[in-house]
């Protein structure tokens, strides 16, 4: 577990905060001093007694992220730069650059990957918690965009040859769009089928619920 709070000894007060902050590894400003005893010096250097503080690391999601991507795309030798805002609990972080675009991959797998990966960094040994979402080049929207298209023409097919279609695996996330792109059609409906990763979406007509048969006495 990642060390957030440590009760530190010194001479002084101060040679106790600076000692605990050299252990945890950050500056003053990004944490909560409690000053347990402010020591004394004793009478010629008898019955003296160290301070004690207690240094409390303060949960930064934002300096988290920025750290983490800095040492990455330094050591990938990568131009790419992390643009990072905390709204709450919500971590949303765009990269862009001349090196940004290979951080994609195949239908965003690879910005997922590293989305997941930064959310176990940012959260891991912490009592706090953040939600991150990761774009890139405002890919996730460009995708969102074309999934929505995609679905309607293939309702428009479903209806012509009132024969199902299948898509290709989706991401949860992807799959999400197509079933919210559609839920107000009235003649179409949607699922999922299969187990992650190769979950899909079904596109099919309604079935129109059956007439009661009538009966004659």
């Amino acid at each position: 577990m990642k060390l957030t709070t440590i009760e530190q000894s010194g001479k002084t007060p101060e040679e106790a905060v600076e000692l605990a902050l050299k252990a945890l590894n950050t500056t003053r400003d990004h944490v909560d001093i409690e000053y347990i005893d402010m020591g004394s010096k004793g009478f010629f250097g008898m019955g003296a007694k160290p301070a004690i503080v207690s240094v409390t690391k303060r949960f930064d999601p934002v300096s988290i992220a920025q750290n983490f991507l800095r040492e990455m795309f330094a050591t990938m030798d990568f131009s790419v730069t992390a643009d990072v805002e905390l709204s709450g609990k919500y971590l949303s972080i765009n990269l862009s650059g001349a090196d940004a675009g290979s951080l994609i991959g195949k239908k965003g797998q690879v910005m997922d990957a590293l989305q997941h990966l930064l959310s176990l960094v940012i959260n891991k040994g912490d009592g706090t918690y953040a939600t991150v979402t990761l774009d890139i080049e405002n890919y996730r929207e460009r995708r969102k965009e074309t999934l929505e298209n995609l679905a309607l023409n293939l309702a428009k097919k479903v209806k012509a040859t009132k024969r199902s279609v299948r898509l290709e695996p989706m991401s949860s996330y992807e799959r999400r769009v197509i079933h919210a792109t559609l839920q107000g059609d009235k003649s179409i409906s949607t699922h999922s089928e299969g187990i992650d990763p190769f979950r899909n979406v079904v596109i099919s007509l309604k079935r129109e619920p059956r007439k009661p048969k009538m009966e004659f006495e």
